[in-house]
């Protein structure tokens, strides 16, 4: 049995998986296993259950249709249903075209693509979920990993401090910089953007009508995604010198340069922050196993956030992993053999692959001033536009709706 804090509930049989991270990925994978009947003790740098930890959280996060299926089976939904805002409609544009693409969720059925939802509320709901668990998810007081070894049967994970955890399964959940996937001899490729984005939560005189808008612009994209009243979230993605200047603005002259660059579809448009910046770049781990352990979220994948995707492809992380890991503890398997892992693996491949190469492809493509280079991207949005069987997929992989999902994203108990 793993070391844990005596002031915490521990699970009753022995854990059979430690994760490290307890972000939004990290919360949903102990969430999932335990729903599945799994065991499993969580450790972090900080206590996810400080409250003071996620309400200093200002972002927001994309959850896709299939997400918020997920989200919903698993019983974390409900509580951020009503603060959610949906998304019907999505306009694509490029800088100085006045032709759009424009995705309307009544295309291919009559739910939201998506909803905009608060990072702090959909973590506390997780982790209101998860009390519900106290016999299956642990906490262990809160440290970084320094070692990991691996034996025919275990894997054991030493914190900095010399405390021991040890399953048959460590699961990376943290982050783009992952200590366990260094750990684990796990390499990885990172290619910086030289872009910074701008996270600021924007009022404005006129409704969104719910349509979150992705504006192209020479130095990176521009998003602003419907909250609730006349608000949106504005994620802005600018070469990082001219970042770091544009965020130091006061909100005047702020609302200046955001109204030059989006326009006055919205009418007047209102910065009423707090402000954040945040660098960007590709982070790709070459596997998501190694010997007894596997990644999740953006230890295996950081993309750009050009699509809103990230937290998307971390979820359909989550619900392969999961449903592998439930189906062989019920055939009486190792859930941390080679043979589980690597189906694991086959099952994400491909997704990630794809969704890693468009994203990283789209914000090179319209990242450029270059003439040649936006006739050939005008004529694909209106090629795209104007060829329904083209947007109606398109459409759906925003939703993520495309192809064979898992029992979770489908909606269905694990």
């Amino acid at each position: 049995m793993a070391a844990v804090s005596s002031s915490k509930p521990r699970p009753t049989a022995g854990a059979d998986a430690v994760i490290v991270g307890a972000g939004l990925s990290g919360l949903t994978v102990a969430l999932a296993l335990a729903e599945a009947g799994l065991s499993c003790i969580v450790v972090d740098r900080m206590d996810p259950r400080d409250a003071r930890v996620y309400r200093n959280d200002i972002r927001t996060t994309a959850i896709s249709l299939s997400s918020r299926r997920m989200l919903t089976a698993l019983g974390a939904w409900q509580a951020v249903a009503d603060e959610a805002e949906p998304i019907l409609d999505i306009r694509v544009s490029d800088a100085g075209s006045r032709r759009d693409l424009h995705y309307d969720h009544a295309t291919v059925g009559d739910e939201p693509m998506g909803h905009i939802v608060d990072n702090g509320a959909l973590k506390a709901s997780l982790l209101a979920c998860i009390a519900r668990h106290g016999d299956r998810i642990a906490f262990a007081d809160p440290g970084s990993a320094s070692a990991l070894s691996v034996t025919a049967s275990r894997a054991s994970l030493t914190l900095e401090d010399g405390r021991v955890l040890s399953a048959p399964l460590v699961i990376a959940a943290d982050g783009r910089l992952s200590r366990v996937r260094a750990l684990a001899g796990i390499r990885h490729t990172t290619t910086d953007y030289g872009q910074t984005a701008i996270v600021d939560t924007i009022s404005h005189t006129e409704s969104h009508l719910n349509t979150a808008h992705e504006r192209f612009q020479p130095g990176g994209p521009l998003a602003l995604l419907p909250l609730s009243g006349n608000r949106s979230a504005l994620v802005w993605s600018e070469r990082s010198a001219v970042a770091e200047r544009i965020a130091r603005l006061d909100d005047a002259a702020f609302s200046a340069a955001l109204e030059e660059r989006f326009g006055d579809s919205l009418g007047t448009l209102t910065p009423v922050g707090p402000r954040r910046t945040y660098p960007l770049s590709l982070v790709v781990a070459e596997s998501s196993i190694a010997d007894r352990v596997a990644l999740v979220g953006d230890a295996a994948h950081a993309i750009h956030p050009i699509a809103g995707q990230g937290f998307n492809l971390g979820l359909r992380d989550v619900a392969a992993l999961a449903e592998v890991l439930a189906d062989s503890a019920r055939l009486g398997l190792d859930i941390g053999a080679a043979t589980v892992l690597r189906d694991y693996q086959r099952r994400r491949r491909f997704d990630v692959m794809t969704l890693v190469a468009s994203t990283d492809g789209l914000n090179r493509l319209f990242s450029n001033d270059i003439g040649p280079i936006k006739a050939v991207r005008r004529l694909g949005l209106s090629v795209v536009e104007r060829v329904p069987p083209l947007k109606r997929a398109a459409i759906r992989h925003a939703m993520g709706t495309l192809g064979t999902l898992p029992r979770l994203l489908r909606g269905e108990p694990v």
